[in-house]
Parts: structure tokens; sequence; C-alpha cells
């Protein structure tokens, strides 16, 4: 799967505050993700993030 940093991940399940979007700060083995609604900031391992994803947004898209 082809995520960059600065794309916008719309997520199957939602961020304890309630947002499905999150945006990719860092990729790797593991992402670093800044929640858009109340922008807390965590690490997630690939895997686990990517069968996750419902949609990607690009930067250039929006």
């Amino acid at each position: 799967m082809d995520v960059k940093v600065g794309d916008l991940l719309t997520m199957k399940k939602q961020h304890p505050c309630g947002s499905h979007e999150m945006l990719v700060m860092r990729t790797g083995m593991d992402f670093r993700l800044r929640c858009a609604g109340c922008g807390r900031e965590f690490m997630t391992p690939r895997l686990k993030i990517e069968k996750n994803i419902k949609k990607i947004t690009r930067k250039d898209e929006a």
C-alpha cells in the first residue's frame, strides 16, 4: 500500500475522540499518526494500520 507523509487516512474504526481521520507524520515499519480530531500523536505497526484504512486522501488532492 502506498502511504506517504502528509496523507490523510480515513479509518474503518474511530479514535476514542470520535474522529475517523488520521494524518500521516512518519512512515516505515511503524506509522506515526496524528488524529485530525483531537491532535494526539501515536505510533502503530504498519500492518495494523494498512488493514484498517478505508480511504487515502493525498495532500495534493485536498
